[in-house]
């Protein structure tokens, strides 16, 4: 077993923290105020493969491994969450275009879509329908060659901004078997966007309620067969959650990388911060759990690439792990900076803010748990190796 990385994939992490030097850092506080959403940026990441890393190449993707592609977003998310988030959508749904879609809808949207040079959103979550997908309430009628969509979207990152959106609706019964998945042109008659959430962070990428009102869909645009969409959102969440703990993870370095160099610099009783073992322990421990949270996501993520039975299970837990850790180390570098932490000239309150909606979305952490205890119970025996 080689933890070790490649020289490819020395060089994917080079490329990723040279652009998120250039291009995040620098900005990621402005966004932040201003609520500036960076399509240029996006569509600037997309020059560079990072709108498409695990998207097949034939499809105009990179072709990478879901570890890879973490390794990428890592970097990234240490120079601005909140966009990096953004990036992690849009490729989870060019992935699911290219692996589910009919060649036309395909060869129309996956090579503007890995690109950046259209954006996408991911449209499953519902008012009264979060942690319990399933139950959710909008509606595809089929009438000749076309579907008509009516219901209401909520959270949704990048609306009214993307070109393209991948929707679950019901197209038959209650229940998971019931719904269908649809890739829909954003732009389409009957759609309604509501006015921009103010949120707590994820400032940088607009969050709007999405509104179907009698939208014609062709019935090209289905995603896989009918009824199949929950299982298509499901095997979408599965990466997504690898994607988001690993924002966690580049969040929390970054947090930590402040906060040791804060240490150093600091100086309070007449000598430097870093002298005090009771931060010297904090400082250990924030450190410990990280690279344990870190080894965690990436072998959930090759247990991704391998197609492993319990690749849900894996990343169930990663994303428990990371994201509560992520925000954990997070809060622990903002008390270190005492003060400084809490005030906007330093980014520590940013990381905070933006790492905590991790523990929420692709799945609460308390449905991983839910994940995690269901598989460990269906047996008196559990194996996960």
């Amino acid at each position: 077993m080689d933890f070790e990385l490649s020289e490819d994939q020395i060089a994917f992490v080079n490329l990723a923290r040279e652009f998120s030097d250039k291009e995040l850092l620098p900005n990621a506080a402005a966004w932040d105020q201003e609520e500036v959403f960076p399509s240029d940026i996006v569509r600037k990441a997309g020059e560079l493969g990072f709108c498409g890393l695990y998207v097949p190449e034939k499809a105009g993707g990179l072709g990478l491994s879901r570890l890879d592609a973490s390794l990428i977003f890592e970097q990234l998310a240490m120079g601005c969450t909140s966009t990096t988030a953004y990036l992690t959508v849009q490729n989870m749904v060019v992935w699911i275009i290219a692996t589910f879609a009919e060649k036309t809808i395909r060869k129309q949207w996956c090579q503007k879509l890995s690109q950046g040079e259209a954006l996408a959103s991911y449209c499953l979550t519902e008012s009264e329908a979060g942690s319990d997908a399933a139950s959710l309430k909008t509606r595809a009628r089929l009438h000749g060659n076309h579907y008509v969509l009516n219901g209401s979207k909520a959270f949704i990152s990048g609306a009214g901004s993307s070109d393209l959106l991948v929707v679950m609706a019901r197209t038959g019964g209650e229940g998971a078997k019931g719904i269908s998945a649809f890739a829909v042109d954003a732009k389409s008659e009957g759609i309604i966007y509501g006015r921009k959430e103010r949120k707590m962070g994820w400032r940088s990428q607009p969050t709007r309620t999405v509104t179907f009102e009698n939208v014609k869909v062709p019935a090209t645009a289905l995603l896989g067969s009918k009824g199949e969409g929950f299982k298509i959102a499901m095997q979408g969440l599965d990466g997504g959650r690898i994607n988001i703990a690993t924002c966690s993870i580049g969040t929390a370095q970054a947090a930590l990388n402040h906060a040791s160099k804060y240490l150093l610099e600091r100086s309070q009783f007449g000598q430097p911060l870093a002298n005090f073992q009771a931060l010297q322990f904090k400082i250990a421990d924030m450190a410990t759990e990280l690279v344990a949270a870190r080894q965690l996501v990436r072998m959930a993520a090759a247990k991704l690439d391998i197609d492993h039975p319990d690749k849900t299970t894996y990343c169930a837990m990663a994303k428990r792990f990371a994201t509560d850790i992520g925000f954990k180390v997070a809060d622990e570098a903002l008390q270190i900076f005492g003060g400084n932490g809490y005030i906007k000239d330093y980014p520590l309150e940013r990381y905070l803010r933006d790492s905590r909606v991790h523990r929420i979305l692709e799945g609460t952490n308390e449905i991983m748990r839910i994940i995690i205890a269901r598989r460990l119970l269906m047996s008196d025996t559990v194996d996960l190796l």
